[in-house]
């Protein structure tokens, strides 16, 4: 294609979105004109994109053309000439919006750069250089700010960009000092190497779906040849300023990633009238929830036991009850029938498979331990179990049964070196283990004075 070719048609792609911006911000105006606001509304646009609801709720993709002009003189960097001149520029973007601050995007940059040197100040040995360029590159765009003139939907979003890309050039025209021709490094061919393209810009909402975009771009080329004059160790470089506008596709009903705001997204997503009625019900379900929780512990009697499920309400202050409520009768304890009550010596019986020491025992013990102390006497007490469990249990426990008694005994002052224990285990039964009766009476601790 022609390079004057090439201009017409990036010229007439932008005079075209330039058209479908106007048409669009006309159909906006209309439907804010013919739509009743209200408190909470502040654009005709609905939409009901969540903040988490995923990328798939909003418009993403976008193309744009720019124009403007290039140059060769860079900011703070070492520059082949000194003057500046400038040529024209021209680009189209493919770009995909992939969260509120981050896109990826296609670029092509095309044109030519000029430049000039004054005479006398020629770093690299040139007066004026020409050479003309095609570029693609994908780069990173990040939003980095925003204004939002109405608090509710971003209006500017200022961003940078960089990326990497392949640039192919032909030098057009090289004059060194003096004006005597020189041989081109690469006489009449494209030269191809790596570029990294740096930038930064603002861009102005005209719609949901167009966007001017005013920028400045860097691209510094992996090569030290593009005026036609060995630059090294200075790689080359150029600067592209551009105008351009910018289209999202998709349909109206979504709205266009890039300029959604999502703190007011999040603002309305919980203010919305539906959400509210959920949750006012929710506090209605709450209260009714509260209130069966308080009927369940209402306890009028103070028993411990709520109101539901007493079946003895009105019980006296301080009445030990059940779980129902009712008041506890506790019966009158048993008079233990194999102790005489008192009688020292006497044999001191157990509970099944236990070595603790009933309370109906102490009588006998103490009778036993005064004797003992006040005769000076040596005992033997003899543990011994009924016929359950094995032979091996029964011995450990009878053992554990004279022990306890032991214990006792020189807990209240008898001399521990004139008690003897053993433990017989089943052994030596004194009724027949076959019935309850008898194993009651075998479980036991006997005492053999010395």
């Amino acid at each position: 294609m022609k390079y004057s070719t090439l201009k017409k048609t990036v010229a007439l792609s932008f005079a075209s979105l330039m058209v479908v911006g106007i048409a669009n911000a006309q159909t906006d105006t209309t439907k804010t004109t013919t739509t009743t606001t209200t408190a909470t509304t502040t654009s005709a646009e609905t939409s009901t994109a969540k903040v988490f609801g995923g990328i798939g709720q909003y418009n993403t993709f976008s193309i744009g053309v720019n124009v403007g002009i290039t140059d060769g003189l860079v900011p703070f960097t070492i520059n082949t000439t000194n003057k500046f001149k400038v040529d024209l520029g021209y680009g189209v973007t493919l770009r995909q919006q992939l969260s509120h601050t981050f896109s990826l995007q296609l670029d092509y940059l095309g044109g030519k750069v000029h430049g000039i040197d004054k005479e006398g100040t020629q770093k690299f040995g040139i007066t004026e250089y020409k050479t003309s360029f095609n570029s693609g590159a994908i780069s990173g765009v990040f939003n980095i700010a925003s204004v939002s003139f109405l608090h509710r939907k971003n209006s500017v979003n200022f961003y940078t960009s960089a990326g990497l890309g392949l640039d192919m050039y032909k030098i057009k025209e090289n004059t060194p000092v003096g004006g005597s021709p020189v041989a081109l490094p690469f006489g009449d061919k494209n030269v191809k190497e790596l570029f990294a393209p740096v930038g930064a810009g603002v861009k102005f909402r005209l719609s949901d779906a167009l966007a001017l975009n005013l920028g400045y771009t860097v691209s510094f080329v992996q090569g030290y040849n593009f005026s036609g004059a060995h630059t090294y160790p200075t790689f080359s470089h150029y600067s592209y300023t551009y105008g351009g506008l910018e289209y999202t596709f998709g349909p109206k009903s979504k709205q266009n990633l890039e300029w959604v705001n999502p703190v007011a997204q999040m603002y309305d997503e919980l203010y919305d009238a539906a959400l509210r009625q959920e949750v006012e019900a929710l506090k209605g379900r709450v209260t009714n929830v509260e209130t069966a929780v308080n009927d369940l512990k209402k306890d009028s009697d103070g028993d411990g036991v709520a109101d539901q499920f007493d079946k003895c309400p009105g019980t006296a202050a301080g009445s030990v009850v059940d779980g129902s409520g009712c008041v506890i009768v506790f019966p009158k304890p048993a008079v233990d029938s194999t102790a005489v009550k008192g009688t020292a010596y006497s044999n001191i019986q157990f509970e099944f498979d236990s070595s603790v020491l009933r309370t109906s025992s102490y009588p006998v013990l103490d009778a036993t331990s005064a004797d003992l102390r006040a005769s000076g006497k040596g005992v033997e007490i003899d543990g011994y179990a009924s016929s359950e469990g094995t032979a091996a249990h029964n011995i450990a426990l009878s053992k554990d049964r004279a022990n306890s008694v032991k214990t006792y005994l020189v807990n209240s002052g008898v001399d521990a070196k004139k008690v003897k224990v053993k433990g017989f285990g089943e052994t030596n039964p004194i009724a027949d283990n076959s019935t309850e009766e008898g194993r009651v009476l075998n479980r036991r601790v006997q005492f053999k004075q010395k």
